[in-house]
């Protein structure tokens, strides 16, 4: 659109602004609905949090994009009762807040192969369900439900000891892995004996956690034995107390892979964990320098190579400390990267260990310090922010963490680098004119970010709607400075009707108009 059609869009009186959206909401534009426009309506309409609870609710069985962690709570009440599964199941997935009672209400599905897949959901989040509910999951029809409500917390007693004499060999081996420290001795012996090779040897794993394991039990179980299930070797090397001969042997082992799962083993006697510390495998090195009952100084003896190309967990051990100030202090001054980088993913820490991680020389700590920390510093936050845009998982972070700085901005409206000149807006100071300068920057993620400020002036955004950009163009299509009869030309098309939807500039009525156009399909059950 040229500049002087722009000009034109632009000068849209209040007067004729109020008479389109009236001709929206009574429906008189002639805008037709078919199903591709529709689902661009209930997209737009989900994300914009402009929209009534009450249209969102309509929309529930339109579309499957729906914000869902930020959901009111009346539309999640919705959901959890929706008749459409995929609602359900889009809830069960997405929102970890869900209250014991609402996990009942959604694992009340009659379906079988939905109620272990909500099951499943449900004990991989540790949710601490009602009782009545526990019972009954226990004691499913389906062996697959009750395998994995035998994973559940809660799972004790009486129910654990039926769910380890359950007639399906599946579900014992799992009541056998969870429910151990539950049964009492008879339960014990009879997984034991069990006549399953696979129930025997998860309760043999359980049992040499409390009783050393004798070579001829290691040697019955190891890979190649007769019946041995697949990883039990390992799963014993890594994680069951081992008599000295074996492990003294195992140190010695000439497969990596099975001194990488000893390493791990936290019954492991001192002097062998020294043995591993000098492994000639790097890999294996790497376990012994992160566990947890290390000194930090015995720790720095270990010689590690961390490839930064490698994903790797942050510590559960260090997680769990995150509440005692004393230890993130200890753990702080760690000479190993991941232990560190584990520290900074606390949400709070004391401000000495602020101030130490801020200026830590690993810049993955600082950039776990800018996405968790709560006291994270303005000026960490503003340096991370030069070469960190968000990730999938905490996609505002760091420019959207309360403490990043917005004071003092001003100073980098004419910054030769635009990553600093885009922020020079979000000063408070900053003023309409500055963002109608931004709007005509070089660098496109500056005009990206002015394409969208309801200071730029209506001519401007309508102009970023030409734009070169993909991104510009869909940020200037949620200006709520757009003319009313712009941003209707936008509803009408379908690549642009969910940006449009958006709009946080769509008065209420036209909202309500747009969820009930667009339509309520339940989606086909599947």
């Amino acid at each position: 659109m040229a500049d002087p059609a722009a000009r034109a869009a632009g000068g849209e009186t209040p007067e004729e602004r109020a008479a389109v959206w009236a001709a929206v909401a009574a429906g008189g534009d002639q805008v037709g609905v078919d199903d591709r426009l529709a689902d661009a309506w209930a997209v737009g309409l989900a994300l914009n949090p402009a929209t009534p609870p009450e249209v969102v609710v309509g929309l529930l069985a339109r579309t499957a994009v729906m914000p869902w962690p930020g959901l009111p709570a009346a539309v999640v009440e919705a959901a959890v009762g929706h008749p459409d599964w995929a609602v359900r199941c889009g809830l069960a997935e997405y929102r970890s807040d869900l209250t014991g009672s609402q996990w009942a209400r959604l694992l009340d599905e009659p379906d079988g192969r939905r109620r272990w897949l909500l099951t499943w959901m449900a004990a991989d989040r540790r949710v601490a369900l009602p009782g009545g509910v526990l019972r009954r999951l226990t004691a499913d029809p389906s062996a697959r439900v009750r395998a994995e409500a035998a994973r559940l917390p809660g799972i004790e007693g009486r129910t654990a000891a039926a769910l380890a004499a359950d007639p399906e060999a599946a579900v014992r081996a799992v009541a056998c892995r969870y429910g151990w420290p539950h049964l009492d001795g008879a339960a014990r012996r009879a997984l034991l004996a069990d006549p399953v090779r696979k129930v025997g040897m998860e309760a043999l794993l359980n049992l040499h956690r409390e009783h050393p394991m004798p070579r001829s039990v290691f040697g019955a179980a190891s890979p190649g034995a007769s019946g041995a299930p697949d990883g039990f070797g390992e799963r014993a090397v890594e994680s069951c107390r081992l008599v000295r001969d074996l492990a003294e042997e195992l140190v010695g082992d000439g497969d990596p892979a099975r001194r990488r799962a000893l390493a791990r083993n936290p019954y492991l006697d001192h002097d062998l964990v020294d043995r591993l510390a000098d492994d000639p495998d790097g890999s294996v090195r790497f376990e012994v320098s992160v566990r947890p009952e290390l000194t930090e100084e015995r720790r720095a003896r270990v010689r590690i190579d961390l490839d930064g190309g490698i994903h790797r967990p942050t510590l559960a051990w260090v997680t769990a400390l995150h509440g005692d100030p004393d230890a993130m202090r200890r753990l702080a001054g760690s000479s190993h990267p991941l232990v560190r980088r584990s520290v900074a993913r606390a949400g709070h820490l004391p401000p000495d260990v602020l101030a130490l991680l801020a200026r830590d020389e690993d810049r993955v700590v600082r950039l776990f310090l800018a996405e968790s920390c709560d006291d994270a510093p303005a000026e960490l936050l503003l340096d991370v922010w030069l070469w960190w845009t968000g990730s999938l998982s905490v996609p505002d972070r760091p420019h959207g963490h309360p403490n990043f700085p917005r004071a003092g901005l001003l100073r980098y409206a004419d910054d030769p680098n635009p990553r600093l000149r885009r922020l020079a807006p979000d000063d408070p100071e900053s003023t309409a004119e500055l963002v109608e300068r931004l709007g005509w920057d070089t660098a496109e993620e500056v005009r990206c970010r002015v394409a969208s400020d309801p200071r730029l002036s209506a001519a401007s955004a309508v102009r970023l709607l030409d734009d070169p950009g993909s991104g510009v163009r869909h940020a200037a299509a949620r200006n709520p400075r757009l003319p009313a009869a712009v941003l209707v030309a936008l509803l009408r098309e379908p690549d642009t009707a969910a940006v449009a939807a958006g709009n946080p500039g769509l008065p209420v009525q036209v909202l309500r108009a747009l969820g009930r156009r667009a339509g309520t399909p339940v989606r086909p059950e599947g």
